[in-house]
């Protein structure tokens, strides 16, 4: 199951990409990762990832506008979204969620119970 699920980590933190990244390609994962919201535009549109981990202060474009544009796209709406913020007053949680976040973690946060969210996110879409 999970070796079909492919999934985009949007950080502009290299150690959180990097360290997502082993964590969800050891879960079985297929990943994808971007430092930025072009980056992830590309890779979404070219990849179509099941879930989207996906940091909201970034540079050029960020976290929310690209939430945005995946729940806006009816080809893309599908796509589950976790934001990974720093960003954790009740307002930007709102906002969140507002623009079709599944979850909303703020960091720091446990990669345990992260894995343990994005496996069962995943695993409802199957």
């Amino acid at each position: 199951m999970n070796q079909q699920a492919k999934i985009l980590i949007v950080d502009d933190e290299p150690n959180i990409l990097l360290s997502l990244e082993f964590l969800m390609k050891k879960e079985g994962f297929q990943v994808f990762i971007a430092r930025d919201g072009e980056e992830a535009f590309e890779i979404i549109e070219r990849k179509t990832p099941n879930l989207v981990l996906l940091d909201i202060m970034m540079p050029k474009i960020d976290g929310y506008e690209v939430c945005s544009f995946i729940k806006n796209n009816p080809a893309l709406a599908a796509i589950k979204v976790i934001f990974m913020s720093a960003k954790s007053k009740d307002t930007d949680v709102q906002k969140g969620y507002d623009l079709g976040a599944d979850l909303y973690v703020a960091k720091p946060f446990s990669t345990r119970e992260l894995v343990a969210k994005v496996q069962k996110l995943v695993k409802n879409d199957a």
